[in-house]
């Protein structure tokens, strides 16, 4: 096969991260791969994120071998210690990535609520159930400025989450960081709620649960993180603020088919409150680390 890898413009700039993208094609210009590296920024500079997709009738032939060598070249020449790529359990690319020097670093365990099949009474209970020194809030959008700067500083409850053997690195978050990230889901036609627990002490913000609604209002939702801050952990805040975004998304989109969430095989705690919630799973995808 006479193969063209073409470097490509990627449109999806992000505020904190930037991406790299190629065209691998046939010489009559036939499409037959890409590849997708994403450089992040605030914490992560040391990452690289893969994504890599060959046609199914140009597999063996190479093509993704040498995608795969022009985007690890272009880890290294921007300063980049590690690679990484996902790949679901039994696709092609369970087998690709260690033959090409991956190794496997974490297990994601995927899952779904069908909304319909929901307890709205065991629901209401979990939600009603008194949390002394605590109140629940919530927004869709961009966070109100008033509660910005302690949004902020709580998502540093994200910080020592499971990730097994991922060289994942400590996201830097501020008032800025946060807003962009509500603009990207907002640009993209997406909406995004929140749902945080609020320490009535002092009014500052001890965790959150995010969740991302198609435009539509119909499909699937995703939940994008939940976490609480150590200091507030052993309250049941977790299961709290995820049952309240459960109960928000039924209410206010009620062509909303189901909740996705993905979980860290180690991430024990969230897997027993979204099991406790009636998630069911659904895949699981292996993520592997290329070292350089």
């Amino acid at each position: 096969m006479s193969l063209r890898i073409t470097p490509l413009t990627d449109p999806a700039l992000g505020a904190h991260s930037r991406r790299l993208a190629w065209l691998a094609s046939e010489a009559d210009a036939t499409p037959v791969g890409t590849a997708f590296l994403r450089l992040f920024d605030g914490g992560q500079e040391h990452l690289a994120e893969l994504t890599l997709h060959v046609h199914p009738v140009e597999r063996r032939k190479g093509v993704g071998s040498r995608l795969l060598d022009t985007a690890v070249a272009a880890a290294r020449d921007n300063t980049r210690r590690c690679v990484v790529a996902q790949a679901g359990v039994g696709s092609p690319g369970e087998h690709f990535l260690p033959a090409h020097s991956f190794r496997k670093v974490l297990t994601l365990r995927f899952a779904r609520l069908p909304l319909a099949d929901v307890d709205t009474t065991a629901l209401a209970e979990i939600i009603e159930r008194p949390h002394p020194g605590y109140r629940l809030a919530s927004w869709r959008g961009t966070v109100p400025d008033h509660l910005a700067q302690t949004f902020a500083a709580s998502r540093r409850a994200m910080d020592d989450m499971p990730m097994e053997d991922t060289d994942h690195g400590t996201t830097a978050w501020d008032v800025d960081r946060v807003r962009a990230a509500a603009k990207a889901v907002e640009d993209r036609g997406d909406q995004l709620h929140t749902v945080v627990a609020i320490d009535t002490s002092n009014g500052s913000i001890t965790g959150f649960t995010e969740l991302v609604v198609p435009g539509g209002g119909a499909g699937d939702a995703q939940h994008y993180g939940t976490g609480v801050l150590p200091e507030h952990r052993g309250h049941g805040l977790g299961r709290w603020m995820k049952a309240e975004s459960i109960r928000q998304a039924r209410g206010h989109y009620p062509d909303l088919g189901g909740l996705l969430t993905d979980t860290a095989d180690s991430n024990t705690h969230m897997r027993r409150i979204s099991d406790s919630l009636g998630y069911l799973p659904t895949h699981t995808t292996l993520q592997y680390q290329l070292d350089l």
